[in-house]
Parts: structure tokens; C-alpha cells; sequence
């Protein structure tokens, strides 16, 4: 594979995975993660070590090396109590991906250019080899939004969009933009969240809208993460359930 398409990629096996193998057709989801943690060279060996029980199928280096963790037909240990339309505990459906970055307790930054050019490689090769729909290439805070932030505000869900590798909505931003802090009535905030749950986010009760919301944002609306529901963030909300 690293051959084909131009990936440093070498092997370095966690023991963090269940057995047997899985069919290749089970495998429908790609879930995108950062590491939040210090330092690089301590997140991989704690996605190997037996004792903390995670792992990922791949791990994105700084430098854009890329470490296949678990071969791809065993379940890796990475989305954790998780949730997408009706399907629970997504491990068992998906390829999961952890990206090197300190996290948002750690002093968050920008990912990389050659983990970005990295990582579109690998997702070429895997939504052409498992035949992944777009829609279903998801941040770990889509899946556990009252758990998770990852991969946060700062990863180029758009840029990849561009190419075809997720979604992104179609409006144009500087238009949307006056919308943004404009009060919605209580008949759109309904709808709202009737949207979030018909894209696939899990069941939203008064004690996780907040973080749906901001899940949402952190995907959508990157600008701005305040858990707010206003005029801009309901219009795409409808824009995205139409893609």
C-alpha cells in the first residue's frame, strides 16, 4: 500500500484489537481522532500497551509517517462508547485513525501539512478499498459528543470536503456569516435538532444538547463553538441533511 500511493507507512502491531477478523463489508465507517496527549512518542505507546486498553488501526506522526497499529480487519479499541444514526459502539464498523496533536487540554494546535497530505492518501485507499460513503467518514465527537472534541475545531473537515473525502455544507460563508448570533424561534430550534438526529447524531436530551451543538460546530461552524443554537447554525443544519 505505502508504495501505491506515496505513504511513508510502517508497522508497528498493537495487541489492542478483538478476534476474530471481520467480514470487509462490515467495515462502513472511518472515525478521525487526535491523540490529546504531550507528547507523540507516549501516545503510541500507550495505544500499544495492553494495559490501557486503546488503539487505532493507524497513527498519523507530525512528520507525516503514517504506523498501522491493527491490520484492518480486526476491531481496533478507538471509538469507545459511540453512537451514529442507529448503529452503537462503532468500533466493530470502523477504521479508526489517530492523528498526533496535544488535544485541546494540551495547548491544541493546527494539524500539519504532511499529516493533512497523509492522510488524504489514506483515506483514498480506504473509501475506494472498503467502498466507504462520504457521510460516513465522522470526527470522534460526532460519535461521543458528550465525551469527545476530537479532531476538534482546528482539522480541515472543508479542505477534505473540496476533494470528496467528507461532507461539508454548500452555503456560501460570507453570506451565512450575517446570521450568526441571530436568535432562532423555538419552532426552528426544534427542527434543529430534529436535523442533527435525522444526519445521524444520537439522542438529544436537555442534558447533552450543549455538546451535540458543539460537535456540530466543530464540524460545521468552526469559527465559533459556543454551544449556541442561532440563525447560521440552523441553516446549515438544513443544508447539510439535504447533501
Amino acid at each position: 500500500m505505502s508504495n501505491k500511493l506515496g505513504l511513508n507507512l510502517s508497522k508497528n502491531y498493537s495487541i489492542n484489537f478483538d478476534l476474530p477478523k471481520r467480514a470487509k463489508k462490515k467495515i462502513i465507517f472511518i472515525i478521525l481522532h487526535y491523540t490529546g496527549m504531550k507528547k507523540e512518542s507516549k501516545a503510541i505507546k500507550r495505544l500499544c500497551d495492553s494495559k490501557s486498553k486503546v488503539s487505532s488501526h493507524y497513527f498519523l506522526k507530525k512528520n507525516g509517517k503514517v504506523l498501522n497499529l491493527v491490520p484492518d480487519l480486526y476491531t481496533a479499541w478507538h471509538a469507545g462508547k459511540s453512537e451514529w444514526k442507529k448503529i452503537k459502539s462503532l468500533n466493530q464498523y470502523s477504521i479508526g485513525i489517530e492523528i498526533s496533536n496535544p488535544g485541546h487540554d494540551h495547548g491544541y494546535k493546527k494539524f500539519s501539512s504532511n499529516q493533512i497530505s497523509s492522510l488524504i492518501k489514506l483515506l483514498k485507499y480506504l473509501i475506494k478499498r472498503y467502498k466507504i460513503n462520504k457521510q460516513n467518514i465522522l470526527g470522534h465527537s460526532d460519535i461521543a459528543p458528550n465525551r469527545k472534541k476530537d479532531p476538534g475545531e482546528k482539522f480541515p473537515w472543508r479542505k477534505l470536503a473540496k476533494i470528496n473525502l467528507c461532507e461539508w455544507h454548500t452555503l456560501d460563508e460570507k453570506i451565512i456569516k450575517k446570521y450568526r448570533c441571530l436568535k432562532v424561534k423555538s419552532n426552528e430550534e426544534k427542527i434543529f435538532f430534529k436535523n442533527l438526529h435525522n444526519i445521524g447524531y444520537s439522542k438529544i436530551s436537555k442534558n447533552n444538547k450543549i455538546n451535540v451543538v458543539k460537535a456540530f460546530q466543530r464540524k460545521y461552524r468552526q469559527v465559533l463553538i459556543n454551544g449556541k443554537i442561532d440563525k447560521e447554525t440552523y441553516l446549515i443544519s438544513k443544508n447539510v441533511l439535504k447533501l
